[in-house]
C-alpha cells in the first residue's frame, strides 16, 4: 500500500515537472494500456492499408533516385570547377 502511494506521488511529481496536464497523462496512459491489451489479445488492425504502403514505398524509391541524381550532378560540378584551380565558393564570391 505504501509503495503504491509513493509511486503515485512520484508520477504526479514527474507530470508537474514536465509541465503536462495530469488529464492528458492519464488519457495517454489509458490509451497505451488498452493498446497493449489489444495487442496481446491479437486484436490489431493496421492503420495503413497495403495500397498506402505500396504508394509510400514507390514514393520513397523515387525520392532516393532523385537524390542520387542530384548528388551525382553535384559531384560533376565540383569536379569541373576543381580543374579551374579555384573552389566553387571563390568563383561565386567574385560575382
Amino acid at each position: 500500500m505504501m509503495t503504491e502511494k509513493r509511486s503515485a506521488e512520484k508520477t504526479v511529481r514527474d507530470i508537474r515537472r514536465e509541465g503536462l496536464n495530469s488529464n492528458v497523462y492519464y488519457r495517454w496512459s489509458k490509451e497505451f494500456m488498452e493498446a497493449g491489451k489489444k495487442r496481446l489479445a491479437g486484436d490489431t488492425v493496421r492503420e495503413a492499408c497495403s495500397d498506402e504502403v505500396k504508394q509510400l514505398r514507390a514514393e520513397a524509391a523515387t525520392l532516393k533516385e532523385t537524390l542520387g541524381e542530384v548528388v551525382m550532378e553535384n559531384r560533376l560540378v565540383k569536379k569541373a570547377f576543381s580543374g579551374m584551380g579555384r573552389t566553387i565558393y571563390e568563383i561565386f564570391q567574385q560575382r
